[in-house]
């Protein structure tokens, strides 16, 4: 899914018997990626598709969780232990107010392992510490994750990695929640042969339309279009 536009670009079958990480690299192979950065969840962080992506003259974003655990370690060690440091970790943070809560980010991003064979086209490792505030409890909740990058310093700065890791979110707040929440995609009874696949793609398609036209409340957009249905007609270019 596209950061900027909101709009799914591509997808695949997972089949029952696998995961994401069995159908990625198909994904993937059909997609442009030559100039565009390519985040995913941390279930992919893998080799293989690093590999891919840079064949195909892309870069990747990723995080390194428990399922790469010797790529973590030698991420923190990079921020935990200072003698792996070249020179000081460049630094970006954030802080935003809204839906009731204070949000504060800091990126610290190191290019002390670039070149190094931890990681394919490995070139910046970071660290992100997020910080929540609940504003009507008090609740705090923090926490620490690591990442990596074949963007280089002069490609990215800590801002930009930055700007770039919660971008990725978009894909669970312009995607996944709609079709879950708006479309009630998982109350499905529909689940036989490849026709979950053709609904998957017909609420993908219905959501990129709605957003090229502009909407940014898809759950409005819903209502007022199946009020106006000559103006849902439009949207495919048919004039009534």
């Amino acid at each position: 899914m596209s950061h900027g536009l909101g709009i799914t670009l591509c997808q695949v079958e997972v089949p029952d018997h696998t995961n994401e990480i069995g159908v990625v690299l198909e994904l993937v192979r059909g997609l442009i990626l030559e100039g565009r950065v390519i985040t995913v969840d941390a279930l992919l962080t893998q080799r293989k598709l690093a590999e891919a992506i840079l064949a195909q003259r892309g870069h990747y974003l990723m995080i390194a969780k428990e399922n790469q655990a010797e790529l973590k370690a030698w991420i923190r060690s990079v921020f935990d232990e200072p003698i792996w440091l070249r020179e000081a970790p460049a630094v970006a943070e954030t802080i935003d107010c809204s839906h009731g809560r204070i949000e504060h980010r800091k990126l610290q991003a190191s290019w002390s392992l670039s070149g190094s064979p931890v990681w394919p086209g490995l070139e910046q490792v970071f660290e992100i510490e997020r910080r929540v505030i609940k504003k009507n409890s008090g609740e705090i909740r923090e926490e620490i994750v690591y990442g990596c990058t074949s963007l280089s310093r002069e490609q990215a700065s800590a801002e930009e990695l930055l700007k770039i890791a919660r971008g990725h979110w978009h894909i669970e707040n312009k995607s996944h929640w709609v079709r879950d929440v708006t479309f009630d995609e998982d109350r499905s009874q529909v689940r036989r042969g490849s026709i979950p696949q053709v609904m998957a793609a017909l609420r993908n398609t219905a959501i990129g339309l709605m957003r090229s036209a502009g909407e940014t409340n898809i759950a409005a957009a819903c209502r007022r279009f199946a009020a106006q249905p000559w103006s849902t007609l439009a949207l495919i270019g048919i004039k009534t």
